[in-house]
């Protein structure tokens, strides 16, 4: 047996796991989990979720992600309840696996719940005794139809990262909200929202050279104040510690990922004075006048066009909700010799869609700046592993019929009609032939 001096305990500060981003917006980076954090992740949630000996928990997410595989999992084990695996997500068996196996919990992330409500009713989805479910990326539209439709108690909706410095929790059930930082605990968990440049993505300056506080109600970067960069991150990273790591806040600790320029990248310095660190989320969120944060979507997921911002979320929202479209993707595309990106929109859709009344239908819920100029129709959409869109593909095809085998079309604005985009028109387009 190997003594004590051979094999040391970890300590909190040690390195546990590294969990991968999900790489919706570029390359998934291997992110530093310390012990600490691993346990922090487990007590939170099973505080917030009141927890108990006799609860079950349902997990379908992958093992890879800090959701399914720590929060999930640890939540449950801290307090001594049990966990049910399932290998991987399936709509059509979700509410047979949760009444069969006597779930009181569950955790959901992305657009699962969206996916269960597209499904056909199912007699076994209301018979289920759960009490709560907890997760992230449920959207308002989603919200009220999901606890409606499937009678469910209560949601417990929060905004978090695996890296990230804070977290939120929206604990009251506010329809639509990722959480708010409750008065009492401001001074340990200072967030704050920046303006920033939508082009560049990076965060407005001023004259003095400090970021600057969007207004109430306007959307802006979420940002994080940290202090020392924890020991499980410094050994990686190589980022300089000032002070006693292990004495700053829980929710301002930053463990930085296994790439140091990665780590780097993601503090941003001397925001509001001199010297002061804060995390970049890359996350756009509101704040309403009761202090409940709403997130807004990825800030590489909008785009200027004709002097506008357009939200992809927004119109993938507006496009959704149109009659024979199962499922859309929205994007920015480059066309050439003009300012900005053109919207581009990759659909799934219903045998009864019909292109006409679905751009008359778009010109009625959005303006004409944010109305996509191209179509892609697409058989299904590719998603992450933790059920996120995952665009990067569509973006770099773009609407070039050499590269996409798909039906193409583009908004002739000047005939009022959606035609389709072939190699002529494509051209036409390339040297600013057409009118957008």
């Amino acid at each position: 047996p190997l003594t004590t001096a051979e094999c040391m305990p970890p300590a909190l500060n040690d390195r546990a796991l590294y969990i991968y981003t999900s790489g919706t917006t570029g390359l998934p980076k291997a992110a530093v989990v310390s012990h600490r954090r691993v346990l922090q992740w487990s007590l939170w949630f099973a505080g917030m979720m009141d927890v108990q000996a006799g609860d079950r928990m349902y997990d379908c997410l992958p093992m890879y992600h800090s959701i399914g595989g720590v929060v999930a999992t640890g939540s449950v084990l801290a307090r001594g309840a049990s966990l049910v695996l399932r290998e991987r997500f399936s709509a059509r068996e979700f509410w047979q696996d949760v009444v069969r196996e006597r779930c009181t919990l569950f955790q959901y992330i992305g657009e699962l719940c969206r996916y269960l409500l597209s499904q056909p009713a199912d007699p076994q989805e209301t018979r289920h005794v759960l009490r709560l479910c907890c997760g992230n990326g449920l959207r308002a539209p989603v919200w009220e139809r999901f606890c409606e439709r499937f009678r469910i108690p209560q949601i417990l909706e929060y905004y978090a990262a695996t890296e990230g410095s804070f977290s939120l929790y929206n604990c009251e059930g506010r329809v639509g909200a990722v959480g708010r930082i409750p008065p009492f605990l401001a001074h340990r968990v200072r967030v704050a929202l920046v303006r920033v440049d939508h082009e560049s993505a990076a965060p407005l300056r001023n004259a003095a050279g400090r970021c600057e506080r969007v207004a109430a109600g306007e959307a802006g970067e979420a940002i994080g104040e940290i202090g020392p960069i924890g020991d499980a991150a410094t050994a990686t990273t190589g980022v300089a510690t000032t002070g006693d790591a292990a004495s700053a806040e829980p929710g301002a600790r930053f463990e930085g990922y296994a790439d140091v320029q990665a780590t780097r990248q993601k503090i941003l310095r001397d925001v509001f004075a001199p010297g002061d660190r804060w995390y970049r989320s890359g996350d756009l969120l509101r704040q309403d006048p009761q202090g409940f944060f709403y997130f807004v979507e990825r800030l590489g997921d909008t785009f200027r066009w004709k002097g506008e911002n357009v939200s992809t979320s927004e119109v993938a929202a507006a496009l959704s909700a149109c009659p024979g479209v199962r499922d859309a993707a929205v994007y920015g595309v480059a066309v050439p010799n003009t300012e900005g990106r053109a919207g581009m929109a990759a659909l799934v859709l219903e045998p009864s869609f019909d292109l006409g009344a679905f751009r008359a239908e778009v010109a009625r819920a959005l303006p004409e700046y944010a109305r996509p100029l191209f179509l892609r129709l697409v058989p299904t959409l590719t998603l992450t592993g933790t059920f996120k869109l995952s665009k990067q593909q569509l973006v770099a095809e773009g609407y070039d019929p050499a590269m996409v085998s798909d039906p193409l079309y583009f908004d002739d604005r000047a005939r009022g009609e959606f035609v389709r985009l072939d190699p002529t028109l494509h051209r036409r387009l390339q040297v600013g032939d057409v009118r957008l």
